[in-house]
């Protein structure tokens, strides 16, 4: 199995909200990343709409010619949103509404009957559902007892450990991976992956279906271009 890579474009909306204006177009680079190689588009709308907008959701979701990810935290809001515009896939991220970005994954033990209702209402769309999640196993075999489709492993604390000790930092993922396999998950992963830890992450992490990368992608595509970038990450999981 070949992990599939879904590029998100926050970072594009964020350049766009700065000046305000339509430049860079958000709807013309997710078809650009798509023509380049990208074999997903993922977007995460917070409330404040400091990046991705509501409004840019509807637009992407006619013009995605692959796989169409909205991740969030499931406020009545946001799905309200998902359920209007039924993408592919939707993440489910413990967001507080003033977060800079996620920094941890579900308790889904605690959270069980909250998750549990808004998995079966994605569900009943025909919309598959990750868990964004810690490769803890417990909350993994409850992420499976809640219905979901698929886990995606909060990577951050591989990322941050990389440098110093890269046995170590992946080894809680792979266990993860194996766990999420036993209960019949799918597992992705995402969160501060990059050329420098990618390929290695891929390489040892069974299992594993698709990441999503958007932070470090973009900041590389200013030095090496956005369809070289793309392919530059394809590369390192195992394409072309």
């Amino acid at each position: 199995m070949t992990t599939r890579l879904s590029v998100n474009i926050n970072k594009i909306a964020t350049l766009r909200n700065a000046r305000g204006g339509n430049n860079p177009d958000v709807i013309q680079v997710a078809q650009d990343c798509e023509r380049f190689g990208a074999q997903g588009i993922t977007v995460h709308p917070r409330p404040d709409g400091r990046h991705i907008r509501y409004e840019d959701v509807r637009y992407l979701k006619p013009v995605v010619a692959t796989e169409f990810n909205i991740e969030g935290y499931p406020d009545q809001s946001f799905l309200d949103l998902v359920m209007e515009v039924k993408p592919h896939q939707v993440t489910l991220v413990p967001d507080a509404p003033d977060a800079v970005t996620s920094n941890a994954g579900w308790d889904t033990l605690t959270n069980f009957d909250f998750l549990k209702e808004v998995v079966s209402l994605a569900q009943s769309k025909g919309i598959r559902v990750s868990i964004f999640i810690d490769p803890d196993k417990e909350r993994i075999h409850k992420a499976a007892d809640l219905g979901a489709d698929r886990i995606e492993l909060y990577t951050e604390p591989f990322a941050s450990m990389y440098t110093e000790d890269r046995q170590r930092a992946v080894h809680p993922f792979v266990e993860g991976a194996i766990w999420a396999q036993d209960a019949h998950l799918g597992v992705n992963a995402g969160h501060d992956l990059s050329l420098d830890n990618l390929a290695w992450f891929s390489n040892h992490v069974p299992h594993l279906q698709e990441v999503s990368i958007g932070h470090a992608l973009i900041c590389d595509a200013l030095y090496y271009g956005l369809e070289n970038t793309i392919q530059m990450y394809r590369r390192q999981l195992g394409h072309l």
